[in-house]
């Protein structure tokens, strides 16, 4: 098994933790994991991504050309790396603040994300609802390890992070299934 995945956005939607959450989970169940962030001029607002790789044999490389799961958190990051999504890859997108017509070459997952997140009561938790939207299509991590990262990476005494995190990894586990 290798899952090559993609995560794009703006800076400050959590594109980096978002990834962190995936390796350190994928890590935590004895997986084979890179995490290759590009921070590059990207500041809040400028596009920024990350790249991990999940396997169960050694990485070669950390950097992906070619993408089984591209995660989507924006209009200018779907632009930029729409064309790096192998055919019969899954786009998972934000349907919030971008929108694509469907491609027969993909299986493309679109929820609103970020309205999901307002919702909750804390936008910066988008990026979580994505996350569980990921778990529920590809089942390659256990949501139980990824509940453990979230202790383990939550700001000490801050539950009110730590519940609604859980709350927006939920509420993306469901949107497969409604």
């Amino acid at each position: 098994m290798i899952e090559r995945i993609i995560i794009a956005g703006s800076g400050g939607q959590g594109v980096m933790l978002l990834g962190k959450v995936l390796a350190q989970t994928a890590m935590l169940e004895g997986k084979q994991v890179t995490w290759f962030p590009a921070y590059g001029p990207e500041v809040r607002g400028g596009t920024s991504h990350c790249m991990v790789t999940i396997s169960d044999q050694e990485i070669g490389s950390p950097y992906i050309t070619e993408a089984d799961t591209l995660i989507i958190l924006n209009h200018p990051s779907l632009e930029k790396f729409k064309g790096m999504i192998k055919n019969k890859g899954l786009l998972i997108l934000n349907s919030s603040l971008a929108k694509i017509d469907a491609d027969v070459k993909k299986k493309i997952l679109q929820f609103p994300f970020t309205d999901i997140a307002i919702r909750l009561g804390n936008i910066k938790v988008a990026n979580m609802v994505a996350l569980g939207c990921f778990v529920a299509a590809k089942k390659i991590i256990k949501v139980k390890n990824i509940l453990k990262v979230f202790k383990s990476i939550a700001p000490t005494g801050n539950l009110k992070i730590l519940e609604v995190n859980q709350q927006a990894l939920k509420e993306g586990l469901r949107l497969n299934h409604d």
